[in-house]
């Protein structure tokens, strides 16, 4: 099956071109993306090429997908996977996509056992081998420090390789112990500093939950590395072994490769 996979995407990345000025506006509109250098925005753009050839992407409640939106999403979706490969995103398909905000019913259950149905606006929500649902509003912004797609994206790394409690599994050839002690630290201290009332580099949601506080962080450090490396330095440097990227550039040659 691999070799097959191989063949194909050989053959799609073959036959599939990007216009220049569309890919231009996308990555222009993406502030995040100056730090890669040309080879890896030649990457980027063959993992976008791949990620629209093999997910379905649907527009919700009438919105039209443009070829610009489609293209924004892609990448945004294969920049944490530009160094591990898009088959950390494998075992689902569909990107649904609403024009803003949508809104969910869910059942939770209290302390004391009473079950509340609860209606909620959400940005983005990843399902356990079903879709990424995104609100297109939100996929569209470009703010430091915030990004629904790369949000989402690494719920689904998770979901794919990681543990009851949120974490996801290493990447192959880290220290697991290193990796585990860095986020419990971490996510055990930003809690604490939500608790305390005291000011905090990313939206107190984090502390919502371990799976919750990787995904944040993760928009933090494709967003707004230097301040991830700055005020959380042995969780930056454990994200960057795992995503094989240092787009803060504070690490050796080799730091932010596992």
């Amino acid at each position: 099956m691999g070799l097959i996979r191989s063949w194909r995407r050989r053959r799609i990345l073959s036959r599939t071109r990007i216009d220049p000025a569309l890919w231009q506006r996308v990555t222009a509109g993406l502030p995040f993306l100056r730090g890669l250098g040309a080879e890896e925005l030649a990457r980027l753009r063959d993992l976008a090429i791949l990620f629209l050839a093999e997910k379905e992407m649907h527009g919700a409640q009438g919105l039209e997908l443009t070829d610009e939106a489609r293209l924004s999403i892609a990448v945004q979706a294969c920049l944490p996977v530009l160094n591990l490969g898009l088959d950390w995103y494998e075992g689902w398909i569909g990107v649904i996509v609403y024009p803003g905000e949508f809104r969910v019913r869910k059942e939770e259950m209290d302390e004391h056992g009473v079950v509340h149905t609860i209606d909620e606006g959400l940005s983005g929500e990843a399902w356990p081998g079903g879709p990424v649902v995104l609100s297109w509003q939100d996929a569209s912004m470009s703010e430091t420090g915030y990004n629904v797609v790369i949000h989402e994206f690494a719920h689904k790394l998770h979901m794919l390789r990681g543990d009851d409690e949120g974490f996801p599994a290493p990447a192959p050839g880290m220290d697991a112990a290193a990796w585990r002690d860095a986020l419990e630290r971490a996510y055990a201290r930003f809690c604490a500093e939500v608790d305390s009332g005291a000011p905090t580099i990313v939206d107190d949601y984090a502390a919502e939950h371990p799976a919750e506080f990787f995904a944040v962080m993760s928009e933090t450090f494709f967003t707004d590395s230097a301040i991830l490396a700055r005020d959380y330095p042995q969780l930056y440097a454990q994200l960057a072994q795992f995503y094989r990227q240092d787009p803060a550039g504070v690490l050796p040659a080799s730091g932010a490769r596992a």
